[in-house]
């Protein structure tokens, strides 16, 4: 097991904790990862998009000219995907873009993301994280001393609302607690701050 640096939020080393191999020292799995974040934003997509066929566009009902003796081309209706003002052929319509995967795969991917982040030196272990008032300056007073310009995520065991509405207010800092935990939200911050009682959480439930 691996032993990571637990600091406050002063950025003051406090102690040490052991981290799970087989959760925070999984091998990387890129193929899977792409599948967990496209499985996610597929599932954001509202598949509102439509376009009318010639059943849908109003008008065109009665035969414009009779079928023989004018000398042009035989035409049933003016809404006919072939005029201006008529239906749209193989145009989008309203669908759900929503996939899943196995539940295994995506607790693989999330190990996969944690797993990198401890790797390269982006995560950050707390030893706790809560705030008796929501004070966006407190937030920026602990990236301030950490050294982050970048984008952040603060991930708490149980939920904070006083640290998420601190780090709402921050363009590229986002808080979320173990059960929001998700493969992009991970991969899409540079640095990860995580509470001692978040590890825990995470290793009761992936372990």
């Amino acid at each position: 097991m691996a032993n990571v640096a637990v600091y406050d939020i002063t950025n003051k080393k406090v102690g040490d904790i052991e981290l799970n191999d087989s959760i925070f020292s999984v091998e990387m799995n890129a193929g899977l990862l792409h599948q967990a974040v496209v499985m996610q934003l597929a599932a954001q997509r509202l598949g509102t998009h439509a376009t009318k066929t010639r059943s849908f566009v109003r008008g065109g009902g009665r035969k414009p000219w009779k079928q023989k003796g004018t000398g042009r081309a035989r035409a049933g209706s003016t809404r006919s995907p072939l005029w201006v003002g008529g239906g749209t052929v193989f145009g989008p319509h309203p669908r759900k873009y929503a996939f899943t995967m196995p539940r295994k795969q995506r607790r693989l991917a999330i190990k996969c993301a944690l797993s990198d982040k401890v790797k390269s030196g982006e995560l950050v272990v707390l030893d706790s994280l809560n705030f008796d008032a929501p004070k966006t300056s407190q937030v920026v007073k602990m990236l301030g001393d950490f050294s982050v310009d970048s984008k952040a995520l603060l991930i708490t065991c149980d939920e904070a609302e006083n640290v998420e509405k601190s780090a709402r207010n921050i363009p590229g800092v986002k808080a979320i607690n173990t059960m929001g935990l998700n493969v992009f939200d991970i991969l899409n911050h540079d640095k990860l701050f995580i509470t001692k009682d978040a590890i825990t959480r995470i290793e009761e439930v992936f372990a």
